[in-house]
């Protein structure tokens, strides 16, 4: 039976891209969207995918629409919630809803630069490492037991546009390869760290651009 995923985005859904584009052993059940022009939901008609629209400005507060969004979820039995460019901050009730079964791709190598603007953060402290990290989600943001990282060196002639094409596409690696991961069952919790599964070699392998 293929793992069942529920795919949350607020934008262009580059990763959401690559994630259907990796063919991976995992059923897309649904594309849900805060913001009903996304192009990542117009794309994802495209390619025959269900999709849900949820204005969160119809709502009169978060936990309303979250409440809204997460029973929608839940409608379609997902055993992944993936979100792919979602940009919402999601309420503590959501996330107790999903715990264990949600994952977030953000652009730094957490626990640095959590938050917004990451990529002007690292050029400003000077930073010779940058990169992203997906990690299962917790009510403290930008933070939780982080399945894989992919790190990128941070040039001298940099820019914020430029360090992000280069951490983007490393998020278009690492995203698809740990949601196979979890689709095989082969991610396994202890004590809030991250292992894989009859691997032990692989546990210590990060994509790294050269």
């Amino acid at each position: 039976m293929s793992c069942r995923v529920v795919v949350l985005l607020s934008g262009r859904g580059s990763n959401f891209r690559a994630i259907v584009e990796a063919r991976l052993p995992v059923e897309i059940v649904a594309v849900v969207s805060n913001r009903p022009q996304a192009d990542g939901l117009v794309w994802a008609r495209e390619q025959g995918l269900p999709t849900v629209a949820l204005d969160h400005t119809e709502f009169a507060d978060r936990e309303a629409f979250d409440a809204k969004l997460a029973d929608e979820i839940e409608r379609h039995q997902p055993d992944l919630v993936v979100l792919a460019g979602y940009m919402r901050i999601l309420s503590p009730a959501f996330i107790a809803r999903f715990e264990g079964r949600l994952l977030n791709i953000h652009p730094s190598l957490l626990p640095a630069f959590p938050g917004l603007k990451t990529h002007e953060r690292a050029l400003a402290e000077g930073v010779k490492i940058h990169g992203c990290t997906v990690h299962f989600v917790t009510a403290q943001l930008d933070h939780g037991p982080i399945v894989i990282q992919a790190a990128v060196p941070v040039r001298a002639d940099d820019t914020p546009e430029t360090l992000s094409a280069r951490v983007l596409a490393q998020e278009h690696r690492v995203y698809p390869q740990a949601i196979r991961w979890f689709a095989e069952g082969r991610l396994v919790n202890k004590c809030g760290c991250i292992n894989l599964q009859d691997d032990s070699a692989s546990q210590s392998v990060f994509p790294t651009e050269s």
